[in-house]
């Protein structure tokens, strides 16, 4: 008996080796996929990032947080803590495990079953034992695992979307917090000088040097301000808390300190190379629809390859009865296509290809479009810019001297010189306010060439997430 029962047995046990080493070669990566990550948001943010683990909580890492945030924080040092500290960004991180988790299982071969029966009756007693293996998901697992490592991919570009959004979104709110800041530390200098000129005025009014009519305008221009000043510190206060949430921080954190002005112009714009032709290369939207085409037709091929036969067991079997020998052999178990010929499926795949291709070419179409407007905006951004800084301002600074000359020739009054002042003030703040425009526009126009274009901060969804999950057969 034991001669009989050896081969089998031995065959038996080669097959749960081999299981046993396919299944060992699928392992977890060191990285979790995060060198990649970084490295693409390092080209993209202009910095040399690497970006921590989600489950980083090192002293490494908070004694550098606390290092950027007690210095003023510029706009590299706030885009490097909002990498290092925001919580969705790291939320989009841990995706980059279950993609993981989903390629390592595609590489490891499915558990085999085991049944067993015993009868018995008429004095005799039956017993059967079988070992089942699945042979269609041993035969596609190349396939599936090259669908999963495209997926992984994905996730990839996801994360590294994710991340570069993040440092552009960040970059924007430190030049809107900054710029608010500037605009309410002027309106404050205004309404100092409004109520100034108010208390002149009742004074010359009380001693009967002034109208009525002129001592009321210098009041209602002094309560103006007031509000005006109100509203531009809740600007200032708004713009720094939309910051503060990038930046993750909460608490002592939120009090990081802000320069007191934004930077200057640059000498010059960026050369005006071909910036479709970049975006086409270097956007990650669109290389993330291409993946997501590629992993869709992918799928397409192994559903076609199982739309008949999608279930096909083999397995080790003895039976042994009392009083007989024990008999040994094999099982195979083939799902009948008699009502389903996979015909749906197929066709289903087929129209999710088609979805990922026009999918493509839209994603395509619309970053061509983002980056000639954002190209537009950062040209005219810095052209009025300029013309503020070079124009408007140096004849306001004029108009202002000649006014004071003619002031201290006693040939105009403090009140008229006062008018003069007041009329400045839309064009200093217009003058911020186009400042602040550039720099955001610079930095969209970056983000339109080589991120996903502009956009909130919230995780991205990888059409082969959802695609290419579906176009794939179930076992």
């Amino acid at each position: 008996m034991t001669n009989q029962t050896s081969p089998p047995l031995l065959r038996a046990i080669t097959a749960g080796v081999l299981a046993l080493v396919l299944g060992g070669c699928a392992t977890f990566s060191r990285d979790g996929g995060l060198d990649a990550v970084s490295t693409m948001t390092s080209e993209r943010s202009g910095q040399d990032i690497r970006l921590p683990k989600a489950s980083d909580h090192s002293d490494a890492s908070r004694a550098e947080l606390e290092r950027l945030l007690q210095a003023p924080l510029t706009a590299d040092s706030a885009v490097r803590v909002a990498l290092l500290n925001n919580r969705g960004l790291r939320a989009s991180l841990a995706g980059l495990g279950v993609a993981e988790a989903d390629l390592v299982q595609a590489g490891r071969m499915g558990n085999p079953s085991f049944s067993f029966g015993r009868m018995s009756g008429g004095g005799e007693t039956e017993i059967e034992r079988s070992v089942m293996f699945d042979l269609v998901g041993l035969l596609t697992m190349p396939i599936r695992r090259d669908i999963e490592t495209r997926r992984f991919r994905s996730a990839q570009l996801v994360a590294a979307t994710d991340a570069v959004r993040l440092a552009a979104d960040t970059r924007k709110a430190w030049f809107d917090a900054v710029a608010a800041s500037q605009s309410a530390r002027y309106a404050e200098q205004v309404r100092d000088a409004a109520q100034a000129s108010a208390e002149l005025a009742r004074r010359m009014a009380r001693a009967g040097n002034l109208s009525a009519l002129d001592q009321a305008r210098e009041q209602l221009f002094s309560a103006e301000t007031t509000a005006q000043l109100a509203r531009a510190r809740h600007r200032a206060t708004a713009a720094r808390e939309q910051l503060a949430r990038l930046l993750g921080v909460w608490g002592t954190q939120t009090a990081f300190q802000l320069p007191d002005r934004l930077p200057d112009l640059p000498a010059a714009l960026r050369e005006a190379t071909n910036v479709e032709a970049q975006a086409m290369q270097q956007r990650l939207d669109v290389q993330l629809a291409k993946l997501d085409a590629e992993a869709t037709a992918r799928a397409l091929g192994l559903t076609r390859t199982t739309g008949v036969i999608n279930v096909l067991d083999a397995g080790y079997v003895n039976s042994s009865k009392s009083g007989r020998p024990r008999e040994n052999g094999y099982e195979i178990e083939l799902a009948l296509p008699i009502f389903d010929w996979g015909g749906a499926r197929v066709a289903k795949a087929q129209a999710l290809y088609m979805q990922s291709v026009h999918r493509t070419a839209h994603t395509a179409i619309t970053a061509r479009s983002q980056v000639r407007e954002a190209w537009s905006a950062y040209r005219t951004s810095y052209d009025v810019a300029r013309h503020y800084r070079d124009e408007v301002l140096p004849l306001q600074k004029k108009i202002s001297e000649e006014t004071l000359l003619r002031y201290n020739g006693m040939l105009m009054s403090v009140f008229e010189l006062l008018a003069d002042a007041r009329a400045q003030i839309t064009g200093v703040n217009t003058a911020i306010e186009a400042q602040r425009d550039f720099w955001i526009a610079e930095t969209e126009l970056q983000a339109a060439i080589s991120g996903s274009g502009s956009g909130g901060n919230g995780t991205a969804v990888s059409p082969a997430a959802t695609t290419s999950a579906e176009a794939a057969p179930e076992h």
